[in-house]
């Protein structure tokens, strides 16, 4: 295989989502949503409470199902895919939620280590001792005996990071991820985030934080009423010479008051 079709390989769409509908009762929540994503990218998805994000994001894990659309994943239909399969295909996308969902009786260590063990089988002391090893890289290397009500919340936040990580995932999903914590915290998970960004790390971040969508994003997605309105590189989606829809600028310009 040649370089340039290597190159054609690690750049091919992870997720590739097209025509996205999703109602609850009368309520439209996703009119037709699309998106993709290339192996390696981090694609920042903005706008105001109830655009869809938080669905869109479950829809993809296959935590919610879709009415209609496509959503191909690693080349697979996983919307069309049997319920029985969902398990397995969840094992390559991670998620990380807002409210950080740790096991309170187990320590940090084992809160990340019990799905690699549980779920794919691994030998215990492997798997705790990779755990310790992902709770180095989330910058936690002396909290892996420390249980999650001795944590503060951007700790809490940083192991189910790590909880993620340990099922080695293609892809990783967050959904507002910062929104409940402190506000002297939200840096440190903002941190660990952009370096796995700048790892190649392939993600998909529902967020708020407009300055970690402007460092850490290789494209900014803006939601509005269930529908994609723009999207673009971040120094054109944030430039203030850039041409964009009327609805992104007013929610651009309430943020920088």
């Amino acid at each position: 295989m040649s370089l340039a079709e290597r190159s054609a390989i690690d750049r091919a769409p992870i997720i590739d989502a097209a025509a996205i509908h999703k109602s609850y009762g009368e309520l439209a929540v996703l009119r037709g949503v699309g998106l993709t994503v290339a192996r390696g990218d981090c694609l920042c998805i903005v706008g105001p409470s109830g655009s869809g994000k938080s669905t869109l994001l479950r829809c993809l894990n296959l935590l919610e199902p879709i009415e209609s659309g496509r959503i191909l994943f690693e080349g697979d239909d996983i919307a069309q895919a049997p319920k029985s399969r969902a398990p397995a295909i969840r094992q390559r996308i991670g998620m990380v939620f807002q409210n950080f969902e740790l096991f309170q009786h187990l320590s940090a260590r084992e809160n990340v280590a019990l799905a690699p063990i549980k779920v794919k089988g691994e030998n215990r002391a492997a798997a705790l001792e990779r755990a310790q090893q992902l709770l180095a890289k989330v910058h936690l290397p002396d909290k892996g005996d420390a249980f999650p009500d001795e944590l503060s919340g951007g700790q809490q936040q940083r192991v189910a990071i790590a909880r993620a990580l340990a099922m080695e995932p293609a892809l990783m999903l967050y959904d507002e991820p910062t929104s409940a914590l402190d506000p002297e915290t939200v840096g440190e998970v903002l941190q660990v985030m952009q370096e796995l960004a700048e790892e190649g790390r392939t993600s998909i971040v529902v967020t708020h934080e407009m300055g970690f969508a402007r460092r850490a994003a290789d494209r900014v997605m803006f939601m509005d009423g269930g529908l994609v309105v723009h999207e673009a590189p971040p120094a054109d989606f944030f430039s203030p010479d850039a041409a964009v829809p009327e609805r992104l600028a007013r929610f651009l310009g309430r943020l920088s008051h």
